[in-house]
C-alpha cells in the first residue's frame, strides 16, 4: 500500500494524512472536520502560506489584485482549472494588496502571476492570465 499523502487543510491549516486512493472521497480535515479538498480555489494570506505550501499535493497560487483587469477575467478560468484539478492539485489566491509584504518576498512584479508549489518549494512561475487549456498544458509540463 502507498504511503498517505500529506495535505494541509485550507480552514485550519492543519496537516491531514490521506490515502492517495481516497482523494476523490471529498476527504475531511482531522482537525476542524471541513472538506480539505474544495474543488474551488481558497485564499491564501500571509498567515497560512507557509503551511499550505508544504504537503504533497501541488499548490497552485495565483497572486492577483482587485483593481487589476486581466487579474478579474482571469478569474473564471482559474475557478475551472480548480474543478478539473481537484485531488491533483490544490488552488489558491492571493491578494498582493492585503498581503503586500508577502507579494514582495515572492518577487511579484506583475500580477496576475501563477506560483507552482510542491513540497514546500517553488517549482515553476508563469506571469499573466491563461485560457483554460494553455493553462492545463502549462500544468502538466509541470507534471501535474
Amino acid at each position: 500500500m502507498p504511503d498517505p499523502m500529506l495535505i494541509p487543510c485550507p480552514h485550519c491549516n492543519g496537516l491531514n494524512r490521506l490515502p492517495a486512493e481516497r482523494l476523490g472521497d471529498a476527504p475531511k480535515c482531522g482537525r476542524c472536520k471541513q472538506d480539505v479538498l474544495l474543488g474551488k480555489p481558497f485564499d491564501l494570506n500571509e498567515r497560512s502560506f507557509a503551511s499550505q505550501i508544504k504537503g504533497d499535493l501541488p499548490l497552485l497560487l495565483d497572486v492577483w489584485a482587485d483593481w487589476c483587469g486581466p487579474c478579474k477575467s482571469f478569474a473564471p478560468v482559474f475557478e475551472q482549472a480548480a474543478r478539473q484539478l481537484t485531488g491533483r492539485c490544490r488552488l489558491a489566491k492571493l491578494d498582493s494588496e492585503a498581503n503586500r509584504n508577502l507579494a514582495g518576498q515572492l518577487g511579484i512584479r506583475s500580477i496576475p502571476s501563477l506560483i507552482l508549489f510542491k513540497d514546500g518549494r517553488e517549482i515553476s512561475r508563469q506571469a499573466g492570465a491563461f485560457p483554460l487549456q494553455p493553462l492545463l498544458e502549462w500544468l502538466r509540463g509541470q507534471g501535474v
